[in-house]
């Protein structure tokens, strides 16, 4: 195997959130550390006692390294200020020179995919998008030679089971996740007190019109759809739609554009205005009977109890050319906002798709 030079990098103290709240590490950053400890140890004979990965944003963090042997490496995992049960999870990885190409593999503790709807295929790892790209690049990083890397979490299946794994058809762990590399405490009051700040900052300026995004792929695509609005008039509400909505309408705001995906939509369209995912689940009935009432195709109606996810729903919806239930769904989720601020300001909401480039359905 072809060794290349990891980059050296004093430790890196975890990034600091809007408002003072701590922010910490996603499982699948430490997961691209673990992976690259252990393939330089693999390589070299000996693992490093630190490790340097890139972030999608392009920052560099470092994180310390236990090595179990030169081959197996652990990260453990720092969330910072939220409230997250894999908080302190060893983030294990294994590493193995492979033929053909490199193989992301899921051991103990790490779930593996079961249902649609996830945008995995099914009987892969529980690794999103994101991660497995911030994996290879760590892994490039050392080198160019094929690897078979699997990835353990012991205790993983006790964790899972706090979370909605199961439901979701992710069997035997956590998944590795994360789209920033970076966990931002959504699910925090302080995190929530900082969306009321965001819409009185904006306010204070004298704008009258808000863009409510949900996280960042939906931002930037809201970004795009508004490309001329000052950058202060983008707020990052995560599940605080409702707050974030009661707060613009006490505050004089006259028009919110709403953006963000099927599952939060479709939360909204049912009532739902604190859209965490341990507070509140898709309701497959829901969709069902909106779907029914569109005419959609029985394909279309069929999907919405196949998973307990809307993803799979959207999906099942573009692959039969049938946009009428996701432009329901924005209705639906347009009038239960309006109704839950008495009509105050007016409102759109749109609804991108997973990739966040671009808006499929509008109301």
């Amino acid at each position: 195997m072809r060794a290349r030079c990891a980059v050296e990098a004093s430790p890196s103290q975890l990034p600091t959130a809007r408002r003072g709240l701590r922010t910490g590490w996603t499982t699948g950053t430490c997961a691209a550390a673990a992976a690259k400890a252990a393939a330089s140890g693999l390589l070299a004979g000996v693992a490093p006692d630190q490790v340097e990965v890139g972030l999608p944003s392009g920052r560099r963090a470092s994180f310390p390294v236990e090595a179990e042997v030169p081959w197996r490496c652990v990260v453990v995992k720092d969330a910072g200020d939220d409230p997250d049960c894999t908080h302190g999870a060893r983030i294990t990885a294994t590493v193995a020179p492979a033929r053909g190409e490199t193989v992301l593999r899921a051991g103990e503790g790490v779930g593996v995919v079961t249902l649609p709807g996830l945008g995995l295929p099914v009987g892969a790892p529980a690794i999103n998008p994101v991660p497995r790209r911030m994996i290879m690049a760590a892994l490039a990083e050392v080198t160019d030679d094929p690897l078979e890397v699997t990835f353990s979490v012991p205790g993983g299946e006790a964790m899972a089971a706090q979370t909605t794994n199961a439901r979701l058809g992710i069997v035997g762990g956590i998944s590795l996740l994360g789209t920033t590399g970076v966990v931002r405490p959504f699910s925090t009051a302080a995190y929530r007190a900082s969306v009321v700040q965001q819409v009185d900052v904006a306010a204070a300026q004298g704008h009258d019109r808000l863009v409510l995004a949900t996280g960042h792929r939906s931002e930037a695509a809201a970004r795009r759809l508004c490309p001329d609005l000052d950058e202060v008039c983008f707020v990052e509400v995560g599940d605080f739609t409702g707050i974030a909505l009661r707060r613009a309408a006490a505050r004089g705001i006259s028009s919110v554009l709403f953006v963000g995906m099927a599952g939060k939509i479709t939360k909204l369209a049912s009532g739902v205005m604190m859209t965490h995912v341990h507070r509140s689940e898709v309701d497959g009935a829901f969709l069902a009977s909106l779907a029914a009432a569109v005419d959609a195709p029985r394909a279309v109606c069929a999907a919405a109890t196949e998973t307990a996810t809307a993803r799979h729903f959207f999906e099942v919806c573009l692959a039969n050319d049938c946009v009428e239930p996701l432009e329901e769904l924005c209705r639906r989720a347009r009038s239960a906002c309006l109704a839950h601020v008495a009509h105050a300001l007016s409102l759109e909401v749109a609804m991108v798709d997973f990739d966040g480039s671009g808006v499929v359905a509008r109301a």
